[in-house]
């Protein structure tokens, strides 16, 4: 997990929790503004969303190779401040919670309730306190599982499974309450996800250029 800025425990340096970000928006940002240095809410909102981004995609990942999630209240992750290669950035804490087996049957709605707690609930609060889109905030997240369904669906292990959690995410279905089609569908634009690797295919900026001491992001669609 640490690969994905997960880590477990407590956080030396605690900002807020999932629980206290989605009841007070304004106050979590006004700390990540703080960690990653912009003075631009919109900005500091979209940044916090890419980091995580990386929390879902680790989830979904579990999901497909190893048929669990982690789950636990809103209050056991948590959010610090560490240095990554040189930079303060927001890392994420599971201080608590249990990774549980997920049966096949159940895995639609895990899928679903995934999307619905770590990216529509945050993307909505943030919303009441920047001007980021809430597309801005799924993008953010997609561009993590590109590299996942590259890599899974080219291994026969692991093929039938993230065949199956692809579909379920191409799914309108599983979109249902929160958005009116699949989002990821129409990010993927009928291409398959190794085809998307180091395109524009995004269609909002995640202004990863704005902020201090991070690099525009390879998927970029103001790319030059």
């Amino acid at each position: 997990m640490n690969s994905y800025s997960i880590y477990p425990g407590e956080p030396a340096h605690p900002l807020f929790t999932l629980q206290s970000l989605k009841a007070d928006p304004g106050a979590a940002l006004d700390l990540v503004q703080a960690v990653s240095r912009t003075d631009n809410r919109t900005i500091a909102a979209s940044f916090f969303t890419r980091r995580l981004g990386m929390f879902t995609a680790m989830q979904l990942y579990l999901l497909t190779v190893y048929e669990e999630v982690w789950e636990g209240p809103d209050d056991a992750l948590r959010f610090g401040a560490v240095e990554e290669f040189g930079n303060l950035t927001v890392s994420q804490f599971l201080a608590g919670g249990r990774f549980r087996p997920v049966d096949a049957d159940e895995r639609p709605e895990t899928v679903r309730r995934l999307l619905l707690v770590y990216v529509k609930e945050v993307s909505d609060a943030l919303r009441t306190v920047s001007s980021a889109s809430s597309l801005t905030h799924w993008e953010n997240m997609f561009g993590f599982l590109l590299y996942h369904f590259h890599v899974l669906l080219s291994d026969p292990y692991t093929e039938p499974d993230a065949r199956a959690v692809l579909d379920l995410l191409k799914d309108d279905r599983t979109w249902d309450g929160l958005a009116k089609e699949s989002l990821f569908a129409r990010y993927l634009r009928g291409c398959a996800p190794s085809q998307l690797l180091n395109t524009t295919v995004r269609t909002t900026c995640c202004h990863s250029k704005d902020v201090p001491g991070l690099m525009q992001c390879g998927y970029c669609p103001l790319k030059k």
